[in-house]
This record gives structure tokens, sequence and C-alpha cells, in this order.
């Protein structure tokens, strides 16, 4: 006969905890409390193999960990995330958690945190959470939306189109060379989320309640990182000092400075499409964003640039998250941060948020827009900086003369310029567009 887990498997200390902190009604990130699981399963592990606890014991710990870390009791975990700045009522929750899951005999404090402390065991729970997220969420979607721009780039890189400054215009440019930018700013955060794994990964277990390792086997963190390196793949390191892991958390606010930082490059891109893609009559129209959805109650036919606006509203969710991240961060009194469920829930909502917003830019944006091409050709023979590439044979001050006749009276700088005595010659070799796009005296 099947057997069903109880509905509340946690014990007093949460009880306590969810009457203390009434606050948001949001618990702490599904992906911590897993990390919490694997966490304890680990040390469970390594105790045992240390000889400091009762085989039987730590394999039953160590299963109730795995199915923590599975999923299987996201549910179990209800308190606020606006709670105690250690986390200590979550490593709490978690200890009883799982002593019921592994049943008669097991202690909560006495064998599923034994080696442990909130203030060593819950900060490494956010680190490795955001480690994961970064490494298998967010860094594919980044690599995914690269890939999507760039070869969108590839298929531009002859369409010339009027480059523009100030929202003015300016030389041509292809369009082609835009989209390689943007595919160039997503590399570029690419660099800069990775450049901050090694710090993320560099975890305090081991230190227990002030960095001092008191109560915890010489050998205890270094077997459980070995054993969760082993399970996940991550690369996850000690501390460069003790002391600093279990008081500061600079790791994760230079981790969540790349994010922002992503977010920055994100809103960039996300304008300049939908921008580009204004209109169709009135606006730009240089490119065809994607059609998803009716784009008005009351304008029949009327299509918006709805992906884009997801994005810039996501970057602005991230850099927020990041302000309060970077406070939380100072919050690092002598040997202890108090900020950490907040900085928690933050980072791992901009991560996940970040990954989702660029997954969606590539699928249902990206990937199908087209290039309005005798719009993009007509403007790129329409700007009137194109004179700049007359500087070389004619100079500066008959350029601005001929830019200026043009603009009063409508007519095309070739037909201004001849008026001015320039010479079809100097006209074709200065005007050519495609060739002006790619720099150069012509």
């Amino acid at each position: 006969m099947a057997t069903t887990e109880p509905q509340q498997l946690w014990g007093g200390e949460t009880t306590k905890a969810i009457d203390n902190f009434p606050v948001s009604g949001e618990p702490i990130p599904v992906p911590v409390a897993r990390w919490l699981g694997r966490i304890k399963a680990a040390s469970a592990r390594a105790n045992a193999a240390l000889g400091l606890l009762d085989q039987d014991i730590a394999d039953r710990i160590a299963a109730a960990g795995d199915r923590v870390a599975a999923g299987e009791f996201d549910d179990q975990f209800p308190i606020d995330v606006f709670q105690t700045g250690s986390g200590t009522s979550s490593n709490m929750n978690a200890n009883e958690v799982l002593a019921k899951l592994a049943g008669d005999g097991v202690h909560a404090n006495d064998h599923v945190n034994m080696g442990q402390s909130s203030n060593d065991v819950f900060p490494s729970a956010v680190h490795l959470a955001t480690l994961d997220g970064l490494v298998n969420d967010l860094l594919p979607a980044l690599d995914q939306l690269a890939n999507s721009l760039g070869a969108k780039a590839d298929s531009f890189c002859e369409i010339v189109k009027s480059g523009r400054t100030h929202l003015m215009d300016a030389v041509p440019v292809t369009l082609g060379q835009e989209f390689g930018g943007y595919a160039a700013q997503v590399r570029q955060s690419i660099a800069r989320v990775e450049s901050t794994r090694e710090r993320v990964g560099q975890i305090p277990l081991g230190g227990t309640a002030t960095g001092t390792g008191l109560n915890t086997h010489p050998d205890f963190a270094a077997k459980v990182r070995e054993l969760m390196a082993a399970d996940t793949g991550l690369r996850i390191l000690p501390p460069a000092d003790p002391f600093e892991a279990q008081a500061a958390r600079d790791g994760l606010v230079e981790a969540s400075g790349a994010l922002k930082t992503v977010a920055v490059s994100l809103t960039k891109i996300a304008n300049d499409l939908r921008l580009m893609g204004s209109g169709p009559r009135a606006g730009l129209a240089e490119i065809f964003l994607p059609e998803l959805q009716k784009g008005s109650s009351i304008m029949p036919g009327k299509v918006n640039p709805v992906i884009p606006e997801v994005v810039t509203q996501v970057a602005a969710q991230v850099i927020g998250n990041d302000a309060a991240i970077t406070v939380g961060g100072m919050q690092g009194h002598f040997e202890l941060n108090v900020f950490v469920p907040m900085i928690a829930r933050n980072i791992t909502q901009s991560t996940a948020l970040l990954a989702s917003a660029c997954r969606l830019l590539a699928t249902k944006c990206v990937d199908g827009i087209e290039a309005n091409t005798a719009v993009c050709n007509s403007y790129a023979e329409q700007t009137l900086s194109a004179a700049t590439a007359l500087n070389p044979y004619i100079g500066y001050d008959l350029a601005s003369e001929i830019v200026k006749d043009a603009a009063a009276s409508g007519r095309s700088l070739r037909e201004a310029a001849r008026d001015k005595g320039v010479t079809d010659d100097v006209l074709d070799k200065a005007l050519d567009y495609p060739r002006m796009a790619q720099g150069g005296i012509l």
C-alpha cells in the first residue's frame, strides 16, 4: 500500500518564523531552498565518511536532501523571504523538513545540521543557487541571443541605411553592422557574467558561526564541496579567506553589477529594435518585427513591439534589484552580513528574468525580423550627412554649403553639389553608399 508524505513537514522553529515574519507573502527563492537540500545531503555524506555520523542516519538524511534538491518539497519552505538577515529561520526550516523525512532518531540540529551554522550554510546556498542560475540558465540564454543577432548581422550585411547620432541623420551604415554591434554587446555581457563565476563560487561553508570553523571537522567543507561539484558539474571553491566569506557578500554584489550591465545592454538593443520597427507609415519602418498579437483594443490592425517592451521592463526591474543588493552588500557588520535573504531574492530573480527575456527576444523577436530594404536604401540616399564623404575632395566648407542648400531646397546632395561645380566623377566616387558604409576614403 502506497504511503504519502504528511502535508506539513516542518516543526516548531519554522512555525515561529511564519508567525514572526508576515511581511510579503513571498517565500525564499525556490533555487535557494533546493540548494539547502543539496548542501544538507552532501554534509550528511561527508560527516559519515569522516566517522562523525551514523551511516544509516546519514543515508536517510542524504536521501531526504536529494529529494528536496530535486524539487519534491518546494512547498515545505513557507517562511517569508524578509526574515532574520542571516537566513537562520530558513536553515532551521530545512533542518526540520529533512529530519522529518529522514524518520525516527534523526535530530534537526544534532544530525541534519552537524558541522554547520546558518551563518555559513545559508549564504553558501545563495551563492550556489546564483552560480547555478548563471551557468545553466542565463549564460546559455545570452549565447542564444548573441547567435540570433549574429545571424541577422550576416543576412543584413549588404543593406545600407542612414546611420544616426543624437537621433539625427548621420553617415550611412549597414543594417548588418548595427546587428553585429548588438551581437557584440551580448557577447561582452557573456564575458562580464563569466568573470564573476569564480568569486560567486567561493562559499563560506566550514566557517560555522563566525568563520573560525568551531564544531566542524577540518576536512568537512572540502569534502562537501567535492561531493556537490561532482554532483552538479559546477566549480565550487573554498573562500579566499573564511572571515571575508562569512562577513561580506561582495561576490554577489559583483555578480549583480554584471547583471545590471546586461540589463543596460538589453535596453539599448530593445529600444533600437522598436525604433527601427516603428510605423508602419509614420515611423522609421526600417525593419518588420514579428506580429504576435493585437496591439490595441480600439485601433484595428495595430501591432506593437511587445517583446522589446517586455525586455525593457525586465531590465528596469534588474536595475532596481541591483540597487537593493548594493545596499544589502554594505550591511556586513563585523563577522556577518545580515541582508542575505533579500540579496538572495533579488539576485536569483534578476538571473531568471534576464534569462527568460533573452530567450524571448531571440525566439519571438530577433529570429523573425525582416529588413525593409527599400526604406533602408532610401534613407541612405537621403541622409545629408553623406556629404562627409565629399570632404577629402572639396573640403569641409564647400560640403557644408552643399548640405545647407540641399536642406533648404529639398534637393538631393548630388543635385546641390552639381550646382556648386562638383563633377559627376567626384560625386560617383564619393557618394557610393555601400562603400561609404565600410569607412575610409573613397
